[in-house]
Order: structure tokens, then sequence, then C-alpha cells
């Protein structure tokens, strides 16, 4: 059996982190038997390596190797693709189609983002698992393969079972033997080596020389979250080896690749001291309190309404209804006012009906018998009656309600009075 090292120069897999060498001592010893893999991890982390490795170290290493990505694969082709289909199967289908596991059998297939495959697929793929058989589509003849299925997936797959978007018995059925391979930002002792490898490899494909990083800028590299783990640390390399005149790099400069450090983009920063990511939360923070705020003000309106409506307008009710209108007004004006005050719309305890004697609400006549017994109305009413009063002056009517010019104008023109 090969050692752990020659593997990794075999398979061009960089580093010596602890974790990724149990990931590959554990495709190793599983590699000579049968069973069925699943491959774990973040996007970006090298997972496709482990069914290369596990069939090029197993007796299938003479027969095909397929890779197949579920999740580019168009959910309505998906069975067709995977186990084939007969002429006239479909719209399209013009002659008999052999599919992946047809083609692979004795070989290994490597099922990519199997999370992303559909609920029916899955069933077909349960049965190839359990039995080696599978029907083509448009077919009732039931054909045999011998395949090795590994797969992998970036999922939580216990969530997405608990989603009903994954059977959990193809599940334990696949993952009879799961390997999980770290992020990035776990292997920082890594980072480094596979950013001098990718700029070593870039160097010779653009026909330039290598790019150094500092101390500083070694620095700054490890301590990089890496959400895009190595595919990302990749992508960083080619850009500055092709973007970089100077072929020293410099934390200043590295940090316009990284981006939470000098990005254009927004970015959620996480327990971060720098002002931009404070502002950002900050502002989030403020609209969540607003739409908090609207929503017990809301719950507020249908308390008082309930209350007119069982009580009646009697003192008790007339106080509290008036404190939940004037913390309403009191919100509305601390976010238009300019000058910062505050002032409260007063509304007279004019009672338009009784306390009544038993379960049902008896209506008295008022001196307006139009007068609706919504606030919204009442508040228009009164603020017509004011108006008038004062012979359509805005100024003697706002004071006279208790309200400011500002906020009557605005009431004035959201009722187009």
């Amino acid at each position: 059996m090969e050692s752990l090292q020659a593997i990794k120069q075999r398979f061009g897999i960089i580093g010596n982190d602890s974790h990724l060498n149990l990931a590959l001592e554990k495709a190793i010893r599983v590699a000579p038997t049968d069973i069925s893999v699943l491959v774990t991890g973040e996007s970006g982390v090298g997972k496709e390596s482990i069914p290369k490795i596990i069939h090029q170290l197993s007796h299938r290493k003479h027969a095909k190797y397929i890779a197949v990505n579920c999740g580019a694969i168009p959910e309505g082709t998906i069975d067709s693709e995977l186990f084939g289909h007969e002429k006239g199967a479909f719209t399209g289908a013009t002659a008999t189609r052999k599919g992946y596991f047809e083609v692979a059998d004795g070989g290994t297939i490597f099922l990519d983002e199997v999370g992303e495959l559909p609920l029916t697929t899955q069933v077909r793929l349960l049965r190839v698992l359990e039995n080696g058989e599978f029907i083509k589509v448009g077919s009732s003849v039931v054909q045999k393969t011998n395949v090795r299925i590994v797969a992998a997936t970036n999922l939580k797959m216990m969530e997405a079972i608990q989603k009903n978007k994954f059977r959990e018995d193809l599940y334990y059925r696949l993952s009879t033997v799961e390997i999980q391979l770290p992020p990035l930002r776990e292997r920082k002792g890594d980072i480094h080596l596979l950013f001098r490898k990718f700029s070593a490899d870039f160097a010779q494909k653009y026909r330039m020389p290598t790019i150094r990083l500092t101390d500083g800028a070694v620095d700054l590299l490890r301590n990089y979250n890496f959400p895009g783990n190595i595919r990302q640390l990749r992508n960083i390399a080619e850009q500055i080896s092709v973007v970089e005149e100077g072929r020293e790099i410099t934390p200043e400069i590295l940090s316009g690749y990284l981006p939470n450090f000098g990005s254009n983009l927004p970015t959620v920063i996480e327990n971060s001291s720098s002002s931009g990511g404070s502002d950002f939360a900050n502002e989030r923070e403020i609209m969540y309190k607003i739409l908090f705020d609207m929503r017990n003000d809301i719950n507020d309106l249908k308390k008082l309404t309930h209350d007119l409506l069982q009580h009646g307008y009697n003192e008790h009710v007339h106080e509290r209804n008036q404190h939940v209108i004037e913390k309403i007004y009191k919100d509305q004006d601390t976010s238009n006012n300019d000058e910062g005050d505050v002032e409260v719309l007063q509304i007279s305890h004019n009672p338009t009906y009784s306390e009544p004697s038993d379960n049902s609400i008896k209506y008295i006549e008022a001196e307006d018998t139009d007068e609706s017994l919504s606030l919204q109305e009442k508040e228009v009413e009164m603020i017509k009656k004011s108006l008038e009063r004062n012979n359509g002056k805005r100024k003697l009517a706002a004071k006279e309600l208790g309200i400011s010019e500002r906020t009557l104008y605005r009431k004035i023109k959201q009722y187009n009075l």
C-alpha cells in the first residue's frame, strides 16, 4: 500500500493538517472495499479528490470512473442521464440511450452535490444501492449494474432530511463511511503552502516571475476566513499574479483582494471593530427596532378598539387609549419632526355611546349622528372642525389641536382635506 505522502504527491494534494491527513487515511483504508462513501465538507474544500483516490486504489481502477454533478443537470432529464432511456420515452428521445450506471458497470460513479437530487431520483438511486437494479426511462425491463458509488455534498444532511428534501434511508445507504474534509480556515498551517503552489503554477502558466508574500501579508492570509476555501485562495493567487506589476506582495496590496479587507462590496462583518461594519450593524438594528415598534403600535390599536367595543368609552378606557395615541404620535413625530419637538394630538372626551347594560352594545344619539367610531375618522372630523372654527388658518388649528403645523399639514395631505 502506498504511503500517505506518496498519495499526496500522486494526486497533487498540498498540506499537512491533521484533519486532512485523517480524511486521506480513511479514504485509503476503504478504497479496496466496495462500500459506499459520502464525502462532506464546505464548497471549495477539494471533495472531488477523495473519489479519485478511492477509485485508483481499488480493484475497479481499470474500469470506468464517471463524475456527475447532480446540481448541474435539470430535474427533467436527470433520470435519463443516470439510468438511460428508451426510444420514444419522451419528446426528443429519438434513440435508445445508455445512462451513466450502465456505462460505468464494473467501475465507480462519483455523484457530486448529491443533496440536489430530486426525491423521485433518490428513490431510483436507493434501489441501485440496495440490489444493483435500475430501469431505464420508458422501459419496464429491470437491468443490473455493478458500480461503486461515492457521493459528495456541502449540505448539512440531517437538516435536509428534517426538511424532507433528502431521504433518510438513502442517506444511511450512502454514508456507510463518511469522510469529512476540513474548511481552509481550520488548516492555517497549509494556507501559505497552497498559496505558494498556486503562485508557482500561475507564474509558469503566464510566463512571469513568481509573486512572494511579505511576513505581514502571510499573517494576513493565514488569519483570513476564506468562505470560498481552496477555490477562493487559488482565485486570489491568480488575480494577484496577473494584475500586480510588483512581485513582492505587502499586506496593503493583499487586503485589496480579500473581500472583507478594502472591498467595495457590502459585507456584514461579525464582531468587527471597523467603523464601516459597526455603522451597517447599527442601521440594521434601527430598522429592526422600527419594525418591532410598528408591530406593537398595531397591537395597541387592536386592544384599544376591542376595549371600545366591549366596555364603552368610560374614563379608565379613555386614559389608556389617550396614552396609546400619544405614544403613536410621539413615535411618528420623533422620526419626522426636524426640530425634535414632540407634540401630541389630544382627543377630547366626547363619548358617542354609553356603557352597555348587557352583552350587546347600545348606541346613544350624539350631536353628530354620522360621526364614526373609528379613531381615524374621529381624527379627520376633529381636524375639519378645528379648521372651520379657525377659518382655515392652520397655525391656529394646530395650536388648538395641540400638534405642530408640520404634523397638521401632513395629516391634511394624508386625508385629502
